[in-house]
């Protein structure tokens, strides 16, 4: 700042520290209005269960514990059936946690491979339907 040698000068200077003052305090209302509703409880946890739900990894992870549960539930099912006897039961629990841990650590090349056999399987029923014609 200059030095102020006038009163014309030093009335220009508080005219100018009150406008900068008056948008300062615009401003600050507006930031606290902004982060008084990202603080409520509600929008807190609709913008996490947001971000949550719009994570590729979530996505990625989810597909493959619930290929994992599955497979692990009908191994199980396959292997004991609905047998009323509890060694063969915790055999069956145990077989189907195995099963589940497996297939959801490689659940990426399972997939692959399912993959390939559905476009085999695709790609020998068009020929089939083609040679027909």
């Amino acid at each position: 700042m200059d030095k102020i040698t006038s009163i014309k000068e030093l009335r220009e200077s508080i005219l100018k520290l009150e406008i900068k003052q008056i948008e300062d305090q615009r401003l600050l209302k507006e930031q606290f209005m902004i982060t008084y509703e990202r603080m409520k409880p509600i929008n807190m946890i609709r913008n996490s269960v947001k971000d949550l739900i719009t994570s590729p990894d979530l996505q990625n992870n989810l597909f493959s514990t619930t290929l994992g549960l599955a497979a692990g539930y009908l191994s199980k099912k396959a292997a004991v059936g609905s047998t009323h006897n509890p060694l063969k039961q915790i055999l069956g629990t145990f077989l189907q946690l195995g099963v589940a841990n497996v297939v959801a650590k490689n659940s990426d090349g399972i997939k692959s491979v399912a993959v390939s056999l559905i476009s085999n399987y695709l790609r020998k029923r068009k020929a089939i339907v083609e040679h027909e014609k």
